[in-house]
């Protein structure tokens, strides 16, 4: 008979920071996942994690708005993490295959292979919101 452990809500609730439209909010991004991961005890996700927030700030940071950026982290499932960026713009993200010399556009082809295709975007009234599902970890 095996035991089931309770985990507290607050480690179980989602991340949310309100970000501006600048560069170094991926940074501030990547903290916010890391933190969330441990917290969750799945420091085995942190490196994908951390590129795909890193990808998503950086798309939502080019697309100019002037107001703010919701970056979010939640547990879909005990088998799924999603991040998701929601900004200010409706123009949609496009997969982009880049050649083998190209210096951009490969950020949502690292978001594809990282999510094993477990990737979209919601549109809404005023923006969009692009997630990403990262699988955890067996064990």
């Amino acid at each position: 008979m095996s035991a089931t452990v309770e985990v507290p809500s607050r480690v179980q609730a989602p991340a949310t920071a309100v970000l501006h439209y600048r560069p170094e909010s991926a940074s501030v991004a990547r903290r916010l996942v890391r933190r969330k991961l441990a917290d969750w005890m799945l420091h085995d996700l942190v490196d994908d994690a951390e590129l795909i927030v890193s990808e998503l700030v950086g798309n939502a940071v080019k697309t100019g708005c002037l107001t703010f950026m919701t970056v979010r982290i939640r547990r879909v499932t005990a088998q799924s993490v999603r991040i998701s960026v929601r900004d200010g713009s409706r123009t949609m993200p496009v997969l982009i295959e880049a050649g083998e010399d190209a210096e951009c556009h490969r950020g949502l082809a690292l978001v594809q292979k990282l999510t094993r295709g477990q990737w979209g975007v919601i549109p809404d009234e005023f923006g969009k919101t692009v997630h990403a599902d990262l699988r955890v970890p067996p064990g």
